[in-house]
């Protein structure tokens, strides 16, 4: 009985420092980003890592890369196809593939904006630490889904700090960032989502399969690809290579490449000052008409409204800006 207690007590002890110090690294963490970012935007300090920092709740449409995403304050949720994912500072969120998501984030304000991190993860890179920690390559005969969230440990949001901190160490960062990386590549290896993380470095063949035509839909998204050809080139079935991309990505193909189509639009006409009609056109629309209807069911306004709105929010931003330096 005693003995039994003891471990119990010695269990509380031990919940309740960890509890602490991940209560001490997010305050940290939180610091660290507000310093680099005074007000809204994204920088990337280090090469791979990205930090952001939003006063409003909004949504945004965009390609995540394969990459480790990490909230230090306020909460997110993103939306594959029609699977809702949300994650917050106890969560992290870990992509295996290029995919169009939509994006909402829902907890933030100007007293308390939503700061978060990405950082990206090179496929070399992943089975490089693979090879170096022994790690099995057993390769899954099963797809697994291309993103997940999972519950964020003491060590790993240690493990990202430490490379935050290199931030406002320049030189540094060249020598020890490279380090620190693979150190959380190795600790989601031995994570939960260490089998999604082995699907970046060593797919199975059907993954492997469905990852080369994801990078095909991504490179050539304007051109209009018959799914039957992509399926033959390949060497699967229509049935087989819907089924399997849809396991992945949570889309059909289809889907997947008119997201692609209707994001790379939306950039055209806020970078490059394209009217509606030819950015529809540039990504491969050859009706205005069914253009305009496309983009209003994805983005909620039609082009024209959606992009001048979106202006209207960088000049606010930039606006605030300004108005800190001077």
């Amino acid at each position: 009985m005693y003995e039994s207690r003891t471990l119990n007590l010695k269990a509380n002890q031990e919940k309740k420092r960890e509890a602490n110090q991940t209560y001490t690294h997010l305050t940290e963490l939180i610091e660290r980003i507000k310093r680099a970012l005074p007000s809204d935007g994204s920088i990337e300090p280090i090469n791979g890592l990205f930090l952001h920092r939003v006063s409003a709740i909004k949504a945004n449409h965009s390609v995540l890369r394969p990459s480790f995403c990490l909230i230090a304050q306020g909460s997110k949720e993103v939306f594959l196809g029609k699977e809702r994912y949300q994650y917050d500072p106890a969560h992290y969120l870990l992509v295996a593939a290029g995919l169009p998501t939509t994006s909402q984030i829902i907890e933030a304000s100007k007293e308390r904006p939503y700061l978060s991190l990405r950082i990206d993860l090179d496929p070399s890179l992943v089975g490089s630490v693979m090879v170096e920690a022994n790690h099995p390559t057993v390769v899954s005969q099963t797809d697994v889904r291309a993103m997940d969230v999972s519950s964020l440990d003491s060590a790993l949001l240690e493990t990202v700090l430490r490379l935050v901190r290199l931030a406002e160490s320049p030189k540094d960062a060249v020598f020890l960032a490279p380090l620190i990386k693979r150190e959380l590549i190795y600790h989601l290896l031995m994570g939960a989502q260490g089998s999604r993380l082995c699907q970046i470095a060593v797919p199975n063949d059907q993954s492997h399969r469905i990852i080369q035509a994801i990078e095909r839909l991504r490179k050539d998204f304007s051109q209009t690809l018959k799914m039957e050809h992509l399926a033959e080139e390949l060497g699967m079935s229509v049935s087989s290579f819907h089924h399997h991309f849809k396991t992945v990505t949570a889309m059909s193909p289809l889907q997947f490449q008119k997201k692609l189509k209707l994001q790379e639009a939306r950039r055209l006409m806020l970078s490059e000052h394209l009217d509606a009609a030819s950015a529809g056109f540039r990504v491969g629309y050859e009706d205005a008409s069914h253009f305009n209807r496309e983009y209003k069911r994805l983005f909620g306004l039609p082009p024209i409204q959606d992009v001048e709105r979106l202006r209207e929010t960088s000049r606010d931003t930039s606006e605030q800006i300004i108005s800190l330096v001077a």
